[in-house]
């Protein structure tokens, strides 16, 4: 395939080939275009700010990039089983495959875009505080993934779904997207990682899926049923007596266990109880209720629990704790790539304009991840000195600089990358935009 001056021959390249299939044969060429063009753009990343970038010497017609989102044959949902393949191939061969879910809200304005409604912002509202944004609000699922250097783990989204009102509730987009996502690797064990909002998964059909989540503080809760001494007459229980809710469990325990959590990359000292207990309100089954202390006090109790209550009560804590992750790839996605900004408005276009740069962020730092350990630089602030992991902002300049560096030995030869005019010109590009 013939390529132009904006999708020159580099380790990008080859890491978008698996997906080229899916798209029609103009659409391969329009697609290593936009994606590159979304990359290496230092402006505004709607699609005419992108276009110059995507396509500097002009030889498609713009209409065809601003089609591409709205209008073009190709389904979202076969971009994310390629890439949980490749990452999971890559990253989980032998552990069970850990994901995170939650839902965020990608500002849009204007009447007359398709999917945006009025929603709560979480960022902004408090507990007593509501207030309202317009936009998309999304159901997004992550790949949890442990980098090489250690530390808080990377959320890489591998399924979105977009809530619209009138529509399925996000309880049950989030069940279509993991009922979508387990049947892919029918082998292998999946952890679901989610707030309190999504613990009503709990009682629902998820493929085998366990469900980690933290418990309401004033929970209902019922001890398992005893197995009766002699059979009489009417059905057999099916709960124990009433327990206290957990907030008021928690100051009557004395048997509390001391263990090392590992927390967002930190290991912790923890106090735990854990015990098995029914909690009607999400599930008719036996979950793990795990109560997380601090040995000194400082912080509030956690109750946290699990649908497999023969997990480690380390583990629901520290797999809880990770699911942090996502929100710092809701923030990326906004902020470094620009997740918001794109101008599409009918049909298919806000939706999949939103998808696609949620799984930019995910190639990007596959990209990176696969980089060389000598070639993973990051850099170090003389206002944070003690900076000693890459951050997504890292992983995007070393994309940009290197999509940059081949651009200019497309356009001047390969000598002027040496030139350190060229060389200051690099460096003032390759920064995340």
């Amino acid at each position: 395939m013939e390529v132009g001056m904006a999708t020159t021959l580099t380790t990008w390249m080859s890491h978008l080939n698996p997906f080229l299939g899916i798209f029609t044969q103009p659409g391969r060429l329009i697609v290593m275009r936009l994606t590159t063009g979304w990359i290496v753009c230092t402006v505004k990343r709607t699609v005419t700010g992108m276009l110059p970038f995507a396509d500097p010497d002009g030889t498609h017609a713009h209409d065809a990039f601003h089609r591409f989102f709205p209008d073009a044959r190709w389904r979202m949902d076969q971009l994310w089983k390629i890439l949980a393949h490749i990452l999971v191939v890559t990253f989980y061969r032998t552990s069970p495959i850990t994901l995170a879910l939650d839902d965020t809200l990608f500002h849009h304005c204007g009447p007359k875009i398709d999917g945006p409604r009025w929603w709560r912002d979480a960022v902004r509202s408090t507990k007593n505080k509501h207030v309202s944004a317009w936009g998309l609000n999304l159901v997004v699922l992550t790949l949890q993934i442990q980098p090489p250097w250690g530390g808080e783990p990377l959320g890489l989204p591998i399924n979105m779904r977009l809530h619209r009102k009138n529509g399925p509730t996000l309880i049950e987009l989030a069940q279509q997207m993991i009922n979508e996502v387990t049947p892919w690797f029918p082998e292998r064990e999946f952890q679901v990682g989610a707030d309190g909002f999504y613990a009503p998964l709990a009682g629902k059909d998820l493929s085998d899926a366990t469900m980690i989540s933290r418990l309401q503080r004033n929970a209902e809760m019922y001890d398992l049923p005893s197995q009766p001494k002699k059979k009489g007459p009417g059905r057999p229980r099916t709960k124990g007596k009433r327990l206290a809710s957990p907030e008021k469990m928690a100051p009557r325990v004395k048997n509390w266990r001391r263990v090392e959590v590992c927390e967002r990359g930190r290991t912790r000292t923890r106090l735990v109880y854990a015990r098995k207990v029914l909690w009607y309100r999400v599930s008719h089954q036996p979950i793990l209720l795990v109560i997380s202390r601090d040995p000194k006090g400082k912080e509030k109790d956690d109750f946290l629990f699990s649908t497999d209550v023969t997990m480690d009560p380390a583990t629901v804590i520290g797999s809880y704790a990770d699911r942090w992750a996502i929100e710092d790839t809701f923030k990326n996605t906004k902020q470094l790539m620009g997740g918001q900004q794109p101008q599409t408005f009918k049909g298919q276009g806000p939706e999949r304009a939103t998808a696609l740069s949620l799984w930019l962020y995910s190639m990007v730092w596959l990209w990176y991840l696969l980089q060389k350990s000598n070639k993973r630089t990051f850099m170090v602030a003389p206002w944070n000195p003690m900076k000693a992991t890459p951050s997504f902002a890292d992983a995007l300049r070393g994309l940009r600089r290197e999509l940059w560096t081949e651009r200019i030995k497309h356009m001047f030869g390969t000598s002027a990358v040496h030139d350190k005019h060229f060389k200051f010109l690099l460096e003032a590009l390759a920064p995340a935009a």
